[in-house]
């Protein structure tokens, strides 16, 4: 399901509150100009006519660019929101590709999302699957090994470091230790 970057009820609230801002402005904007105008169509312009004339001008200024700068923040919101959504599916994707390298049953692949998810042993076993809280300590267990982790934050740390190398990591990589071939699992 696709949304876009305001259908948060938080983010509809504040563009709304920008839209209505800037047609506020917009109104303020036309006025001062038509009264500007008017002054000069009655009277040649004075200091007072030009003060209003330079007043509407950055008026109208302001409009245009809280409108270039709200379009550009609504685009960069879309752009991250789709970005965001294809991290979601990678990672999602590394993930299965990864229970089947480490070859977990249907049940351990299961227990491994909602593990990575953060769901505790008892929500697990009662909630979602309706197995006993030893069952899934047992596939726990045996998930972690078959990953050769040693609990639940070791395994959560497999799949981040995958994250923070591939969009955080520094501009150097920093040297393995030797006899350590990568991150993970140590």
């Amino acid at each position: 399901m696709t949304r876009s970057a305001f259908t948060i009820p938080g983010d509809r609230r504040r563009a709304l509150t920008l839209v209505s801002f800037l047609l506020l402005q917009s109104v303020a904007a036309v006025f001062f100009v038509g009264d500007v105008l008017a002054d000069i169509a009655a009277e040649p312009p004075g200091a007072h006519t030009v003060l209003e004339a330079l007043v509407a001008a950055a008026l109208v200024c302001g409009v245009v660019l809280s409108m270039l700068q709200l379009r550009a923040d609504h685009d960069l919101m879309a752009g991250q929101e789709r970005t965001i959504r294809t991290a979601r599916g990678e990672l999602a994707r590394s993930i299965r590709q990864q229970f089947a390298q480490w070859h977990l049953t249907p049940a351990e692949q299961d227990v491994g999302f909602l593990a990575l998810k953060g769901l505790d042993v008892a929500e697990i076993a009662d909630d979602l699957r309706g197995s006993a809280p030893g069952t899934v300590r047992a596939q726990l267990t045996r998930i972690y090994a078959k990953a050769g982790v040693s609990g639940r934050a070791q395994f959560a740390a497999w799949f981040v470091e995958d994250l923070l190398d591939g969009g955080l990591a520094p501009e150097t990589t920093p040297e393995v230790p030797e006899g350590r071939t990568s991150g993970r699992g140590a």
